[in-house]
């Protein structure tokens, strides 16, 4: 037996072209001799038996191969038998393009065992391996390994120990060329243009280790936490420009320049819900009802700017902002209950100004409830010229006197 496996091995040395085991794609042959620890069950010698196995392989990437094997064992002691197995393995490679390449080997086939004397039984067999290669010349690879394999006929497990060859097939293709030198190979490299001494994935793309969508090389923010919007430095994203990036910015629409807290909204300094930078009443005491200026309710909320055509109820240009403000207000302190009160001068007929502070104060109210005021907390009163604020001798006192305003009744 031995003499056959050595006049094959040597055969297919010399026999055609072969190259080194680690052309992607290409055939290889794997004769091996093998030393076998059998199963005590078996009755044979219990010492090293030779035994045959001879594969036909594939490299079907740089990690893993296929292999199609024969087996031959010859058992002798109390029960010769003879086995010849079929089967397939999968090998997955380390280190391919290296000198020594380690490798992990598991498969399943059939086996045929006929012990002298007995009728022979056949049943699957299942193995697993470890060995590695040496890539001695660019034609050839010394191969060795351990593998310890069951049989269901008979439920052996059995041990060998073996050491071959692995020659690869056809002719030697010209070198895969690396053109931008990172050590990935054009044909497998998905980023062909990789700067110089960037460190590279097995793909040959720079490595992107937080997942954020920008290389390495470019991230400033290198450990930005998993699904968090980044702009092109890698940097979480800051789309107001508070300094408070997205993925914490309770208030994302900040207005540039605004000075904003940890969660990125503008300070309120007195808690009084309008921000600092719009409040002209910074020290308002805890607790109390403000208008949109940060300036506590009191008595009543004042509407200047709201003006009335002559001896009409019809509001003059430039007023609707001002009740939209008020009416915001009101929104904001759903507990005031409010008296809209009209008032004129004193020219005119007395009977004639009564009604017509009822009318303007009715356009305000409308107009109030129109933009979100609650109508239930609001009621309409017209006093006519009988209190004014302002003397009615000059133009200007007259035009105080002629207004409208919200009386806090609670």
């Amino acid at each position: 037996m031995h003499s056959r496996w050595i006049g094959a091995l040597l055969a297919l040395t010399l026999a055609g072209p072969v190259v080194a085991a680690d052309e992607e794609n290409q055939w290889y042959l794997a004769p091996m001799l093998s030393y076998v620890d059998g199963d005590k069950d078996r009755l044979v010698d219990d010492e090293f038996i030779p035994a045959g196995r001879f594969a036909i392989g594939r490299v079907l990437n740089p990690r893993w191969n296929v292999e199609f094997a024969l087996n031959n064992t010859n058992f002798e002691g109390f029960l010769p038998q003879d086995e010849l197995g079929l089967g397939i393995d999968f090998m997955r490679v380390f280190n391919r393009d290296g000198r020594f390449s380690p490798y992990l080997l598991g498969g399943a086939g059939f086996l045929r065992t006929e012990p002298q004397g007995l009728r022979r039984a056949s049943g699957a067999s299942y193995s697993a391996a470890v060995g590695a290669l040496w890539n001695f010349t660019d034609r050839a690879a010394i191969r060795g390994e351990y593998r310890l394999r069951n049989e269901t006929a008979f439920d052996h497990s059995d041990q060998f120990v073996g050491i071959g060859l692995q020659l690869m097939l056809g002719e030697k293709r010209a070198p895969d060329p690396d053109s931008d030198g990172d050590g990935i190979p054009d044909s497998r490299d998905r980023c062909p243009s990789t700067p110089v001494g960037t460190r590279v994935d097995e793909y040959g793309c720079e490595l992107d280790s937080d997942g954020d969508g920008v290389v390495d090389s470019k991230d400033r923010c290198p450990n930005t936490p998993a699904g968090v919007s980044v702009d092109v430095n890698g940097c979480a994203q800051d789309s107001d420009g508070d300094g408070v990036s997205d993925d914490r910015d309770q208030c994302p629409n900040t207005v540039a320049g605004a000075v904003v807290d940890a969660n990125g909204c503008e300070l309120d300094g007195d808690g009084d819900g309008i921000v600092d930078r719009l409040d002209r009443c910074l020290q308002t005491p805890a607790g109390a009802r403000v208008d949109l200026r940060g300036c506590e309710i009191k008595d009543e909320i004042r509407l200047p700017g709201v003006n009335f055509e002559t001896n009409s109820d019809r509001l003059l240009p430039g007023a609707e902002q001002v009740l939209r403000d008020a009416a915001t207000t009101l929104a904001r302190n759903p507990d005031l209950v409010v008296e809209v009160a009209g008032h004129t001068d004193d020219r005119g007929a007395a009977d004639y100004n009564q009604g017509l502070s009822e009318r303007r104060a009715k356009t305000v109210h409308d107009y109030l409830v129109n933009n979100g005021a609650d109508a239930a907390n609001l009621s309409v009163r017209g006093y006519g010229e009988v209190s004014p604020i302002a003397t009615n001798d000059t133009a200007a006192g007259r035009a105080e006197n002629r207004r409208v305003v919200l009386r806090l009744l609670n």
